[in-house]
C-alpha cells in the first residue's frame, strides 16, 4: 500500500511539474510573442483556467507528500519525502505570496482596463515562476528518489 501511495504521488506531482514547466518554458513564449493585445488576452485566459486548477492540485500534492511521509515514516526514504513534501509547503507559501496576487490582477484585466505596467508585472509573475518551477523539481526529484 505504501509503494502505490509513493507512485500516485509521484506521478501527480510529476504531472504539475509538467504543466507548470510548459507554462514556463513554452506557453509563456507562445503568448509573449502574439501582438499585444492577444498575448495580454491570453496571458489572462491562462490566468482563469490554470488560477482554478492548480490550488487544488498543489494542495492535492502536499497532501500525499504528507501522507506518505507519515505513513512510511519508518521506512527507507521517509526523510526524502518529510523534505518533498517541506519544499511543496514553500511552493505554495510562494505562490500565495507572490504569484497569486499578479494572477489575480492578471486575470481580470483587458486591453481596455489592463494597468500602464501590464508587462512589468507578467515579467514579475515570470521570475517568481521560474524559482517555483525549481522548486517543485527538486520536490519531485525527492519523491523519485525516495521510489527507489
Amino acid at each position: 500500500m505504501l509503494n502505490a501511495l509513493g507512485v500516485v504521488t509521484t506521478v501527480v506531482v510529476g504531472l504539475m511539474v509538467g504543466v507548470e514547466f510548459s507554462v514556463a518554458f513554452i506557453m509563456n513564449r507562445i503568448l509573449n510573442a502574439l501582438p499585444e493585445d492577444s498575448a495580454q488576452l491570453g496571458h489572462a485566459h491562462g490566468g482563469r483556467m490554470l488560477g482554478t486548477l492548480m490550488p487544488f492540485w498543489y494542495i492535492g500534492s502536499l497532501v500525499l507528500s504528507a501522507i506518505w511521509a507519515a505513513a512510511g515514516w519508518d521506512h527507507k526514504g521517509a526523510g526524502l519525502v518529510a523534505t518533498a513534501a517541506g519544499l511543496l509547503i514553500a511552493s505554495v507559501v510562494m505562490s500565495m505570496l507572490r504569484l497569486v496576487p499578479i494572477n489575480n490582477r492578471n486575470r481580470t484585466w483587458t486591453p481596455e482596463n489592463r494597468p500602464a505596467d501590464w508587462k512589468e508585472q507578467l515579467h514579475r509573475w515570470e521570475r517568481y515562476h521560474y524559482v517555483r518551477v525549481a522548486v517543485i523539481i527538486a520536490a519531485f526529484a525527492l519523491l523519485t528518489s525516495a521510489l527507489v
